[in-house]
């Protein structure tokens, strides 16, 4: 998800790594802290791979700046990443949100749709934190209250996040249902 954060804000704005890693910091930042040993490397990969171009400016006070920008192929494989999102991208709610920042760069609303339709089936798939045997309990078979809390929260999210998801798609695609 880190290179797609990359790739995404770069999308946007030519950045340079500090600009860049405050803002997936902010995105991802209090789950998955970015380190400069973690995004650095990342950036030599998609570097490597032709996905991004390195022009360096003067500093304003100090050493210079390197501003890191998409090419074109950067911009193919973003929206690429996108269309093709891989199952935990899809189920993981971090990741989730990774994927959902980036989306409108898909110009296609039904690609944009098929992707939403992906995390639509996987929420509403029965599931829960806790089984008993194959059975996905529910916050009313709990008698721990903070289990009942962790399903009772996930449950509320879970239904906003529906009606946002149906409401979006019917926004997106109203002859498809």
């Amino acid at each position: 998800m880190l290179e797609l954060a990359v790739l995404g804000f770069l999308y946007d704005t030519p950045l340079h790594g500090y600009e860049l890693r405050k803002r997936i910091t902010a995105l991802t930042g209090h789950v998955r802290p970015v380190a400069e040993s973690t995004l650095y490397p990342a950036i030599k990969r998609l570097e490597k791979a032709g996905l991004l171009a390195r022009e360096t400016q003067p500093g304003a006070a100090a050493a210079p700046r390197h501003v890191l920008s998409l090419t074109d192929r950067g911009r193919e494989e973003l929206r690429r990443r996108l269309r093709e999102p891989a199952r935990p991208d899809i189920t993981d709610e971090n990741r989730w949100f990774t994927v959902l920042a980036f989306l409108r760069h898909l110009e296609d609303p039904g690609e944009q749709a098929d992707v939403l339709h992906r995390r639509l089936d996987f929420l509403e798939e029965p599931a829960s934190f806790f089984y008993e045997g194959d059975h996905p309990l529910r916050a009313e078979e709990l008698t721990d209250p903070f289990r009942r809390g962790i399903l009772t929260v996930a449950r509320a999210t879970s239904r906003a996040e529906l009606a946002w998801l149906r409401s979006t798609l019917d926004d997106l695609d109203p002859d498809r249902h």
